[in-house]
């Protein structure tokens, strides 16, 4: 009987590694041939010098500008609604520049997945470690509040450089450019959590580690409430006074920008927030837009404007992007 039990378990194990052979062979089908041939070139821009992907970032941006008229458009009215103080031609001035930066943090992405070494020590310049180190020394974890930045993914590998963070991420729909990113990820992040698995988060913070967690799109009413971002009503969602009542965790600002001359970077922690949460929602989602508001105005061109960030209204408010047909989110 026990030899007919241990022949059903190879018999289970056996099943299970054909199942996990046969999901990497089908990565192999025509449908995927497209995702191997530009995670291909990612890799193969990763290996060029830094000035010339820079260039060619630049490039980008510029291509994007000139065709891609629904992610031009979504700036325009980013940007229209948050730098109403600036002139007709200082916006659309900002519109062009944040179409290079983020063509620009494309190929960054490149380097941070694929080249991570090209990033030296003397290239980074970092602000208030001292809070992140004395805020971990607490054992409560640290929740570190960033942004979407054109520096997105090189943010978590200029912070290794420091500390290894936690990053919570949406899954891509594409299962092999997720695999992909979740794998070039690993490589620099102490865990990369989907941010639909609140347990794992919940037990990476509670074992003292530091969670990077981006609250800055709009995901939607659900779990949101409408605080003013820009000075403009935006859906924030209100996970972070959750996870902070969770482990009684402080919570930090996070900055990470390219530097004016291109040269290197800038990375900045605040001191934890004071009297944070208070208990009440829209105050504390206040709080966080306002924190990444003063962020985001040291270089606003590399903040990704290209995203929809007020495409949830109150009720009875029209979309202001009525006139942007695409997808784009």
């Amino acid at each position: 009987m026990a030899r007919g039990m241990n022949k059903r378990k190879r018999s289970r194990k056996d099943k299970s590694a054909i199942v996990y052979s046969d999901k990497h062979i089908e990565f192999l089908a025509p449908r995927y041939w497209l995702t191997w041939v530009s995670v291909g070139s990612m890799a193969l821009l990763a290996r060029l010098p830094r000035g010339a992907l820079l260039l060619i970032g630049k490039l980008l941006g510029y291509v994007a500008f000139l065709l891609s008229s629904s992610r031009r458009h979504t700036t325009r009215i980013n940007i229209g609604l948050c730098f109403s103080e600036l002139n007709p031609d200082e916006q659309a001035s900002l519109v062009k520049q944040t179409m290079l930066d983020n063509g620009i943090g494309f190929l960054e992405t490149c380097l941070a997945w694929f080249n991570p070494d090209q990033i030296r020590p003397d290239m980074i310049e970092i602000s208030g470690e001292q809070h992140l180190i004395d805020a971990v020394a607490k054992g409560k974890g640290v929740i570190l509040v960033g942004a979407h930045y054109s520096t997105l993914d090189l943010g978590g590998l200029l912070m290794s450089k420091y500390h290894r963070v936690g990053v919570m991420y949406r899954a891509n729909r594409n299962p092999l450019f997720d695999l992909f990113m979740r794998t070039a990820r690993k490589k620099f992040c102490a865990s990369v959590i989907e941010r639909s698995d609140m347990r794992s988060v919940i037990r990476f913070i509670k074992q003292g580690g530091v969670m990077w967690y981006a609250p800055d799109q709009d995901y939607g009413p659900k779990q949101s409430v409408f605080a003013p971002f820009f000075d403009v009503n935006a859906a924030t969602i209100t996970v972070i006074p959750r996870l902070v009542k969770i482990n009684d965790s402080p919570v930090l600002i996070l900055g990470h920008h390219r530097t004016a001359d291109n040269k290197g970077y800038c990375v900045s922690i605040s001191k934890p927030l004071n009297n944070y949460p208070t208990g009440d929602d829209v105050a504390d989602a206040t709080t966080i837009n306002r924190c990444l508001e003063e962020e985001i105005r040291k270089y606003p061109s590399q903040y990704m404007w290209l995203h929809r960030r007020f495409k949830t209204r109150p009720k009875g408010e029209s979309s202001f992007y009525k006139s942007d047909r695409s997808k784009a989110s």
